[in-house]
């Protein structure tokens, strides 16, 4: 299925709303407990009870918007349910705090398998969007592939060696903000290897 035009404004809303929304939860929970069912829970279990049926909720509207959804936002969702709902069965932050080291963890293997093989997954999701040569691909790959294990490690640095305030700091704007100056740097990297002017 072709992917659907939307407005890009809408669907960075849809994909950074549930995140901001967490953010926003546990904020105004953090410091208090909640007696559900007979067991007391903290801030941080209830917001990611709430977390998890925002995150499906906006997922299926991009997918009902766009027609798409992408291998990482699949997995991304499903992550979410397994190890947020350890999180709230357990009643266990730890749990949930390890789900972006899970991803990370994930997607750069499986990119590093890829490369072993001489192949770029990354271009067949992303070929359409960043045009390149197949070179500019493999060294890409690499690339992200270095930088999705590099923010595995920090995230099992920071959940584990710091605060839960200092986590869902990192992982609302530190995270998004990392990703955001890694693609940025490639600037150069898509300029040298860009195909467009052969399409033209």
């Amino acid at each position: 299925m072709s992917e659907k035009s939307v407005n890009p404004m809408l669907k960075l809303g849809l994909e950074l709303g549930p995140v901001v929304l967490f953010f926003v939860a546990y904020t105004r929970m953090k410091d208090r407990e909640f007696d559900l069912f007979g067991q007391s829970y903290e801030g941080f279990i209830v917001a990611t009870a709430a977390f998890i049926p925002v995150l499906l909720l906006s997922t299926g509207l991009l997918w009902w918007l766009t027609g798409k959804l992408s291998r990482m936002q699949l997995m991304t969702a499903v992550l979410v349910v397994v190890f947020g709902g350890m999180s709230i069965w357990f009643n266990d932050d730890r749990f949930f705090k390890m789900k972006p080291t899970i991803i990370y963890v994930l997607f750069g293997g499986l990119l590093g398998i890829g490369l072993l093989q001489g192949k770029s997954y990354l271009r067949s999701v992303m070929d359409e969007m960043v045009p390149m040569t197949h070179e500019g691909w493999m060294i890409l790959t690499k690339r992200v592939c270095a930088f999705f294990l590099a923010l595995a490690l920090a995230n099992e640095l920071v959940w584990r060696l710091m605060s839960t305030d200092a986590w869902v700091n990192f992982k609302t704007f530190g995270l998004t903000a990392l990703v955001f100056v890694f693609f940025i740097v490639q600037g150069p990297l898509f300029a040298r290897h860009s195909t467009e002017e052969d399409k033209t």
